[in-house]
C-alpha cells in the first residue's frame, strides 16, 4: 500500500486502542470501565479507550466525558446522528493512535478480561486474532439458528474465508487497521473486509455472557440489513441465482406451451378436454412475474450500493472530538 510504518509509528505513540461504539448505553459505562482499565493496567502497556457515540439520546455522552475528564487515557468521538454500529467503529479505527486496536461492544456480552490473551496471541506473531463464541448465553433460539445459517451461507457463497461464529470482537495490528481505514465502501461490514485483507488471523474461543444492562441494538429489521449487506458485499451468488432463475421459469413456462399446444391439437386423441379460463394463465403471470420482480430486487440492492458509493458522502459526521484526540492525530484535522 506504500505506508511507511516508521513514520506511521510516530504517529501512534500509545500501545493499545481500545474502540467502544456506545448508542444508550449509560447503564454500562461505569462498569465497563472499570473492567476495562483492570484488564489494561495489567498488560502493563500505554493504552487508550477510544469511545463513539452513535448518536445516543440519553446521558451516555455526559459520563463518558466525565471519564474523560478523570482519566486522560479515556477519549470519545461524538457523532451528529445514529449512522450505524459498524460506521461507528470505522470512525473508532480513524481517530485510534495504538500499534495495536482491540473492538469491543459496550454491552459486556463480551468479556473484557479475554482482551489479554488476544493481545499475548497477537504478540505469538499475529496480525488478527479474533474472538469465537463457542456459546452464546442470553440468546433466542431464533437468533442462536439465524446467526448460524448467516456465517455458514455467507460463507459457502463468498471467496473469502470469513471466520464462523465470530463477531467484531478482536485485536488488530496497526498495519491492518491502515489498510481497512482505507477501504472505502459505505456499507461496512468489517468482519468481512478484515478476512478479506488477510495476514496471518487466529483465533480465541469464549462463551458470550447476557447483556449486562439495556435492549439490544440490533433488532431483526437491523439483523436483516447487516446479513444483507455482508452478502451483497463479499458475494455475486444472489446474481447468478437471479439468473438461473430466469432460464428455470423460462424453461417451465416453455414445457407449458408444448404441453398447451400438445392437448389442443391432440388432446381429444386421449380424452383430454381443453376447458377455456383463467387459473393456468393466471398462475403462470404470477409465477413470471415473481421471478422477475425477485430479480429486479437483487439487481436494485447491488446498483443502490454503487450509487451510495458514487455520491462519496462522508461516512459519518463529527460533532465533537475529544480534545487529546484532536490536537494528536492527524485524521481529525
Amino acid at each position: 500500500m506504500g505506508l511507511n510504518y516508521g513514520h506511521l509509528l510516530a504517529l501512534y505513540p500509545m500501545d493499545l486502542s481500545v474502540i467502544i461504539p456506545v448508542l444508550n448505553e449509560e447503564g454500562n459505562i461505569p462498569t465497563l470501565y472499570q473492567r476495562v482499565t483492570t484488564v489494561l493496567k495489567a498488560l502493563d502497556a500505554s493504552y487508550e479507550l477510544v469511545f463513539v457515540n452513535d448518536g445516543s439520546t440519553d446521558q451516555t455522552l455526559k459520563k463518558i466525558q466525565e471519564l474523560s475528564i478523570k482519566d486522560p487515557a479515556v477519549q470519545y468521538v461524538d457523532f451528529s446522528r445514529n449512522f450505524g454500529h459498524q460506521i461507528a467503529v470505522s470512525a473508532g479505527l480513524d481517530h485510534s493512535r495504538g500499534d495495536a486496536v482491540v473492538i469491543i461492544d459496550a454491552d459486556l456480552q463480551d468479556p473484557p478480561e479475554l482482551i489479554l490473551q488476544l493481545y499475548r496471541k497477537m504478540k505469538e506473531g499475529f496480525e488478527v486474532v479474533y474472538a469465537r463464541r463457542a456459546k452464546r448465553h442470553g440468546e433466542t433460539w431464533f437468533k442462536l439458528v439465524t446467526a448460524k445459517m448467516f456465517y455458514r451461507v455467507i460463507n459457502s457463497w463468498s471467496n473469502v474465508n470469513i471466520p464462523l461464529d465470530t463477531g467484531d470482537f478482536r485485536i488488530m495490528h496497526r498495519k491492518v487497521v491502515d489498510i481497512l481505514c482505507q477501504m472505502p465502501e459505505k456499507h461496512k461490514f468489517l468482519r468481512g473486509q478484515i478476512a478479506w485483507i488477510g495476514f496471518r488471523q487466529t483465533w480465541v474461543e469464549y462463551d458470550r455472557d447476557i447483556r449486562l444492562s439495556g435492549e439490544t441494538k440490533y433488532p431483526l429489521k437491523k439483523m436483516l440489513r447487516f446479513a444483507l449487506d455482508g452478502i451483497t458485499g463479499f458475494s455475486t451468488v444472489p446474481l447468478k441465482l437471479a439468473t438461473m432463475s430466469g432460464f428455470v421459469a423460462s424453461g417451465l413456462a416453455f414445457l407449458m406451451i408444448l404441453w398447451v399446444t400438445f392437448v389442443k391439437l391432440f388432446g381429444y386423441r386421449f380424452g383430454l378436454v381443453v376447458q377455456p379460463g383463467w387459473a393456468s394463465t393466471l398462475i403462470a403471470i404470477l409465477f413470471l412475474g415473481g421471478i422477475q420482480l425477485i430479480g429486479i430486487g437483487i439487481l436494485g440492492e447491488y446498483i443502490g450500493r454503487i450509487n451510495d458509493n458514487i455520491k462519496d458522502r462522508p461516512l459519518y459526521v463529527v460533532r465533537e472530538v475529544s480534545k487529546e484526540l484532536k490536537e494528536t492525530n492527524p485524521k481529525t484535522n
